[in-house]
């Protein structure tokens, strides 16, 4: 196979900066989404020999949801391969494959942030590419996934529990940072100082992520925006399901209500928290 005929299904600002990479290097792309102009594209969608899943998975008071991922798949044609972008909680893709045994289903975890997605989708820092079955079709798949993929300096081909995992912990670990530097934050408020000498001297600590160390961001305080609420709080769930650590879940409790708290009190994303945990 040459230049695989490549899908998208959804184009939100995941799906269209992905889709956008691939054309511009000479890919052909059938777009789908549920909006216009793309509407029109769903039978074409079945003729791709690769397709890229990226749909909302949203988190609500009555739970994690991935029935907007399913609903996709049931678009994919036979015998080609499906690609999920999508967040989906560990072992969600596994039961998807299981659902649909028609086609080849992988998980390829995205890094794309909102303001810089464009250049997120052309540059990877990292392609990973989970299987969902330990079998050469899967594996010849994953090594399709590779090759087409934009290139990056890192590289993993894993099972897709493994895949899931790596993404949750890419999104938990930059709500806790979040969450602990607003903690920092109040400490030097709390002494009567600004945040000004401590920021500078984070942002060039090499053992400190300082992407996300600037405590007041965009409206307010908080990790706000829909992957960080919306993904936390179908973790922690999992986690306490699955993992059953008491001492564990007090403690992303804990971090959930504080941020729940910075949100609240500066005003930041009310509508997203009301979407995930419900008006009150």
């Amino acid at each position: 196979m040459d230049k695989p005929l490549i899908g998208f299904i959804g184009q939100g600002f995941i799906g269209k900066n992905y889709a956008d990479d691939f054309e511009a290097r000479g890919y052909s792309v059938v777009r789908y989404s549920l909006e216009e102009p793309f509407i029109k594209n769903k039978q074409k969608i079945a003729e791709c020999d690769v397709v890229f899943i990226a749909v909302p998975t949203p988190t609500t008071p009555q739970g994690f949801s991935y029935a907007p991922v399913s609903s996709a798949l049931g678009s994919v044609g036979a015998g080609k391969i499906a690609v999920i972008k999508s967040t989906i909680l560990p072992g969600t893709a596994k039961k998807l494959q299981k659902d649909f045994p028609a086609i080849t289903l992988l998980f390829s975890p995205e890094f794309l942030s909102e303001a810089t997605a464009a250049y997120d989708a052309a540059n990877p820092f990292s392609n990973v590419v989970g299987i969902t079955v330990d079998d050469t079709a899967h594996r010849e798949a994953a090594e399709l996934v590779q090759r087409i993929l934009p290139k990056a300096p890192f590289v993993l081909t894993c099972d897709s529990d493994e895949a899931e995992i790596i993404k949750y912990t890419h999104n938990i670990s930059g709500y806790t940072q979040i969450v602990t530097f607003n903690m920092m934050y109040e400490m030097a408020q709390s002494l009567g100082h600004s945040w000004e000498n401590i920021g500078k001297a984070i942002a060039v600590d090499p053992l400190v992520c300082s992407r996300y160390s600037n405590p007041v961001h965009k409206s307010g305080r908080g990790a706000g925006g829909h992957c960080f609420i919306k993904d936390f709080a179908a973790f922690v769930n999992l986690y306490e399901e699955q993992v059953k650590d008491a001492a564990g879940v007090k403690a992303l409790r804990a971090f959930e209500e504080k941020n729940k708290k910075l949100l609240k009190d500066s005003n930041k994303d009310i509508d997203i928290l009301e979407e995930v945990y419900g008006d009150k």
